[in-house]
């Protein structure tokens, strides 16, 4: 079976990072500030996803965005033809990591470019089989899914989507409607309590389900990930790490490494999705290792492939 292609739609940008304990810099000097790091959910999925399989692009940069960045994404199989350059500068973000590089604090965000918007899919792209609608206004993700139904293909065979809280609390309705459209929605533990209101995750999960979905995923940072279907429930551990440097964007690299398995198997069964979601741990593995996407910017298909071995041991429980 051929690997199939996986549109994504999100944000493309610049983070500037500040850490609790300095990390070493590209010069080798070591610094507590990185600024003009190259972010964005569909930058951080796109390059974790084309580990696997190719990769269709839809997102907006400014014209302050790296030629040579685009230039690296096509070189890694990734499709770039739906990138706007618009005239003004690129969405940014600038937060400051806590202690234990768990909490972060915003300190300011720039929607510049990405204030105004709209995913406009090439025709080449609106029969793509997988689609991960990034982290962006449910409107948005709704548009894009208006312009895949009218496809050759007549809709994806898989469509994810990710949100926040800021859509959960400020576009319920919206949201709501996005629920009943999508096939899995992958959010953290904290955005699963707010959508459902119930703090236990097993409730929260079924609450969920029952407003769409027919999968969900659950994130929980360092302590893994949980799979929720008619099927059953799945929890992927997360992989023990000597050199944690910088999270951002780890829940996108896990979303791409995902989305890459399944795009590479062609099947979206019980047990596929449980394979996917250990490859999307060994894939978010190597994007916290480094600044910004310098852990995932060459990352083989082989490094993930060792990494899954170090998690199936940890899944391995023995004989009686």
């Amino acid at each position: 079976m051929s690997t199939k292609s996986i549109l994504i739609v999100g944000s493309m940008a610049f983070d500037d990072l500040e850490f609790p304990v300095p990390v070493a810099s590209a010069s080798g000097e070591p610094r507590t500030v990185f600024e003009d790091v190259i972010g964005g959910s569909a930058t951080y999925a796109s390059l974790s996803a084309s580990a696997f399989a190719p990769v269709r692009v839809v997102a907006v940069v400014g014209r302050d965005f790296p030629e040579p960045m685009l230039e690296a994404m096509r070189a890694r199989k990734i499709c770039t033809d739906g990138i706007e350059r618009a005239d003004g500068l690129s969405f940014r973000w600038r937060g400051r990591y806590h202690e234990d590089l768990v909490g972060r604090t915003s300190l300011d965000t720039q929607l510049n470019v990405f204030q105004d918007f709209r995913p406009r899919l090439p025709d080449a792209y609106t029969s793509s089989p997988l689609v991960l609608l990034g982290n962006i206004h449910p409107a948005l993700q709704l548009e894009v899914l208006e312009q895949l139904s009218r496809g050759s293909s007549g809709g994806p065979e898989l469509c994810v989507a990710d949100t926040m809280n800021f859509w959960i609390t400020g576009e319920d309705a919206l949201l709501a409607k996005l629920l009943r459209r999508i096939d899995l929605l992958i959010i953290n533990d904290e955005e699963a309590r707010l959508l459902s209101g119930i703090h236990n995750l097993a409730r929260a999960a079924k609450d969920i389900l029952a407003r769409g979905p027919k999968r969900l995923v659950i994130k929980r940072g360092e302590h893994g990930s949980l799979y929720f279907d008619d099927d059953g429930v799945f929890a992927a551990p997360a992989l023990l790490l000597d050199h944690v440097v910088d999270p951002t964007g780890a829940g996108d690299s896990f979303a791409g490494g995902v989305l890459g398995f399944l795009a590479e198997h062609g099947r979206y069964d019980h047990g596929s999705m449980r394979r996917a979601l250990v490859h999307g741990t060994a894939t978010a593995s190597f994007c916290v290792e480094a600044v910004g996407t310098g852990g995932i910017q060459q990352l083989a298909r082989a490094d993930v492939k060792t990494r899954v071995e170090r998690i199936r041991t940890l899944l391995h429980v023995g004989d009686e």
